[in-house]
């Protein structure tokens, strides 16, 4: 696959954004008014969780903490309870360690440089190109799978993308983008929209896709994809399964827990003790001094 763009390239953009500007879902990070920051924590929450989970919970943590500084101000222990069950509570850590970094060095404003957001906790290239893009309104190439995907299919004629190839998809999509930076926020969003509704991996919609006239794969007669694909990794019997179990039993009390109300959630005890260790290890669970358990960020306060 090469990544050198045809001409009709230019087109998709025009046509992508003119389509999204109709046909956008309605999402409550795309309201009007929605600030950087409310971008920023919709991002940490949609790595690797649908949509659908994710607005309800958005909504409450917008509501609670409007501002990194409130995030900030909260305890490690809150945060990842309200994270409940978007799943990988890591991210709110991450998203926690980053409202600190805002609120102590950027003024609590979310910065709008790349680089800078680069430079926050839990922050990579994918997530600081999309707060300056959505939240900035700045012209940004943002590449996700889906992006990789159209990109893929309508430039390059192939049925899926194949391993990233970060400078290469960067060089694609930025290709696609006009001058104009609030221009090109628009076609960046469109790009992920018409990936994530029309141009799905297993099923696309060719006929109501903006694009179709212009699409390289079905001028091709939509060939399959021949090339790497990733392993789905199963979730039932997983070390992820087991620390969700552990996870919930500390999420959902403000006490500590016993080694016995832990080792009820799952029979494996090899199994449940090395993913009990690793939420140690990642902080996400803490013991306190007589030998109980809770969520990290709670046990230097815990006095029962």
């Amino acid at each position: 696959m090469t990544s050198v763009l045809p001409r009709p390239a230019s087109v998709l953009g025009v046509r992508t954004a003119e389509w999204f500007r109709a046909h956008a879902r309605d999402l409550p990070w795309r309201l009007p008014g929605t600030s950087p920051w409310g971008v920023l924590v919709s991002e940490f929450m949609l790595q690797q969780t649908p949509v659908s989970r994710v607005e309800p919970v958005w909504l409450r943590w917008m509501e609670q903490w409007p501002t990194p500084s409130a995030l900030a101000a909260e305890s490690r222990a809150e945060v990842v309870r309200a994270w409940g069950k978007l799943g990988y509570p890591r991210r709110a850590m991450r998203l926690h360690a980053a409202a600190q970094a805002i609120a102590t060095e950027h003024g609590d404003r979310v910065p709008s440089d790349v680089a800078a957001l680069e430079a926050l906790p839990g922050v990579g290239s994918y997530t600081a190109r999309a707060v300056a893009a959505f939240g900035y309104g700045l012209r940004a190439p943002v590449v996700d799978t889906n992006v990789r995907r159209v990109v893929a299919r309508a430039v390059h004629g192939a049925g899926d993308a194949g391993p990233a190839r970060v400078k290469a998809d960067l060089a694609d999509v930025d290709a696609l983008l006009p001058a104009d930076d609030a221009e090109a926020a628009v076609v960046s969003a469109a790009l992920m929209e018409l990936g994530a509704v029309v141009c799905t991996a297993r099923s696309p919609r060719c006929a109501v896709c903006p694009v179709h006239a212009e699409c390289a794969w079905v001028a091709a007669g939509r060939p399959d994809y021949t090339g790497p694909r990733r392993p789905v990794q199963g979730f039932a019997g997983t070390d992820r399964q087991v620390r969700g179990k552990l996870m919930d039993v500390l999420r959902a009390t403000a006490h500590p827990v016993s080694k016995a109300a832990l080792d009820a959630v799952w029979a494996d005890g090899g199994q449940r003790d090395r993913c009990l260790e690793s939420l140690l290890i990642d902080g996400l669970a803490e013991q306190t001094a007589d030998g109980r358990f809770v969520l990290g960020g709670t046990a230097a306060h815990t006095t029962d």
